[in-house]
């Protein structure tokens, strides 16, 4: 099941509020990177998708999104913890650093 997209700052606003653990893949349509890590996010969506919300953002319909957190080069996976970001990877990065990441906030 491929990671679904965040549609509005609503939407993610509400996510940080209800959700103790998620990731947000930062994309947009012409980044080539984005599109090499896509499929991987898709993978981590798929293993972790009942335990763990993985979640796309479209950085150009969220600007505001990536204002807030900074986020001036994609693609940005963002791990949030208690409503904060704990750690972000930005580049495209191999499955098993997204994989060994998420993993060691499920086990905090």
């Amino acid at each position: 099941m491929p990671a679904a997209y965040i549609q509005n700052e609503a939407e993610f606003d509400a996510l940080l509020n209800s959700e103790s653990l998620f990731v947000v893949d930062c994309t947009a349509s012409w980044c080539g990177p984005c599109k090499l890590i896509a499929p991987l996010i898709d993978q981590l969506a798929d293993t972790y998708g009942d335990r763990v919300k993985v979640l796309k953002l479209d950085l150009d319909s969220n600007k505001e999104v990536a204002k807030r957190y900074g986020i001036r080069s994609i693609p940005a996976v963002m791990f949030f913890t208690q409503g904060d970001v704990a750690e972000t990877l930005v580049g495209a990065k191999k499955y098993d650093e997204y994989d060994a990441a998420l993993s060691k906030y499920l086990e905090a």
